[in-house]
C-alpha cells in the first residue's frame, strides 16, 4: 500500500516521501485515531441518537422506532407554556452576568496594586470557583432560609423587620438565585480581569496622565476597552453556562420552586425526561436549547468587531 502511494505521488510530480516520513505519517494517524474514535463514540453517536429519539415517544425503556412520531415533539414544544416560562426564568438569571462582570472588573482593578495581603485576597475570591457546586448550594440554601437564615438575621438586626422568604416567593427566589450565581462566578471574573489588566502597558496611563486625564477618564477610555477581550470571553461563557443552570435549582428549591418559578430550561428538561420518562420530548427540548445557544453565541461573535479591542 505504501509503495503504491509513493508511486502515484511520483507520477503526479510531487516529491517522493521518505520511509521516515511515511512512518511519522502512520504514527500521526494512529495518535489522531484515539480522540477521533472517542469523539464518535461519546459525542457524535449520542447526538445522532438523541436527534432520532427526539422524533419519537421514547420513554427510555420502549423502542424508539416503534414509537416514531415525526415532528410532534417539536410542535408540542413550541406551544408548551411551561417551556417558555422556564426560558424566561433562565434569561432573568442572566442578569447576573453583567453584574458579575462589573463587580469582577472593579475588584480586579483594586487588586491590581501592590497592597499587603493581595495574594491572600486573590485566593479567597477564587475559592468559590473551585468549591463543590452542590456543597455551596446547600450552604447558601441555609443562608437564604426564611426562619433562621444568616441573611434574614442580618436584615432583622439592621432594620428590625424580618427579611423576605427568599426561596419560597416567586420574585425573591429569582433574586436569591442571581445573588448566588454572581457570588459563585465572581472569582473567575476577578482572575481573568486581573490577568487582562496586567497585560496593559503602563505607558498608556502615563500618556493619559500627561494629557490631563483623571482616573475615571483613564479607566473608561483605556482600561475598559483594552480588557474587552476578557469581557467578551466572560459574556460568551456566561451565556452558554447560564442556559445550562441546573444544580442550583435542584439543590436549593423543591420541585422547581413555588409554581415552578425557579425552574430553568435544563431543570425542566431533566424533570420531563427522567422524572416523567418522556425521553423523546426531553431530547427535542435539548435540541431546541442547543439551537438557541448557537444563535445567541453566533450573534455575539458577529458583533464583537464593533466593541472588542486589542492592544496594538
Amino acid at each position: 500500500m505504501a509503495k503504491t502511494t509513493v508511486t502515484k505521488a511520483a507520477k503526479a510530480g510531487s516529491p517522493r516521501m521518505s520511509d521516515m516520513a511515511l512512518k511519522e505519517q502512520r504514527w500521526g494517524r494512529l495518535f489522531v485515531a484515539a480522540p477521533f474514535i472517542g469523539f464518535c463514540l461519546f459525542s457524535a453517536f449520542p447526538i445522532v441518537f438523541a436527534f432520532v429519539a427526539s422524533l419519537s415517544n421514547w420513554t427510555g425503556t420502549n423502542s424508539i422506532f416503534a414509537n416514531f412520531n415525526g415532528l410532534s415533539n417539536y410542535i408540542e414544544l413550541f406551544t408548551d407554556s411551561r417551556f417558555w416560562m422556564t426560558v424566561g426564568t433562565t434569561i432573568i438569571y442572566m442578569i447576573g452576568i453583567p453584574v458579575g462582570m462589573i463587580l469582577g472588573l472593579l475588584i480586579a482593578t483594586a487588586m491590581n496594586r501592590k497592597i499587603p495581603g493581595v495574594k491572600i485576597l486573590r485566593t479567597m475570591y477564587y475559592v468559590p470557583v473551585i468549591s463543590s457546586l452542590v456543597a455551596v448550594a446547600i450552604l447558601w440554601a441555609w443562608v437564604f432560609n426564611y426562619d433562621f437564615g444568616l441573611l434574614n438575621l442580618i436584615i432583622q438586626a439592621i432594620s428590625g423587620k424580618h427579611g423576605p422568604n427568599w426561596l419560597g416567593n416567586e420574585f425573591w427566589v429569582k433574586v436569591a438565585m442571581i445573588i448566588f450565581m454572581v457570588w459563585k462566578g465572581l472569582g473567575t471574573s476577578v482572575i481573568l480581569y486581573l490577568s487582562g489588566l496586567q497585560n496593559i502597558p503602563r505607558d498608556y496611563y502615563e500618556a493619559a496622565s500627561i494629557d490631563g486625564a483623571n482616573g475615571w477618564q483613564a479607566f473608561r477610555n483605556i482600561t475598559v476597552p483594552l480588557v474587552s477581550p476578557v469581557t467578551f470571553y466572560l459574556l460568551i461563557t456566561g451565556i452558554i453556562g447560564g442556559f445550562q443552570v441546573f444544580v442550583e435549582v435542584s439543590v436549593m428549591v423543591t420541585n422547581g420552586g413555588l409554581n415552578y418559578s425557579a425552574a430553568t430550561v435544563v431543570y425542566y428538561l431533566w424533570d420531563t425526561a427522567f422524572k416523567h420518562q418522556r425521553m423523546g420530548y426531553g431530547s427535542a427540548m435539548a435540541f431546541v436549547l442547543a439551537i438557541i445557544i448557537f444563535i445567541v453565541t453566533a450573534i455575539n461573535f458577529k458583533g464583537q468587531d464593533k466593541w472588542v479591542k486589542t492592544i496594538d
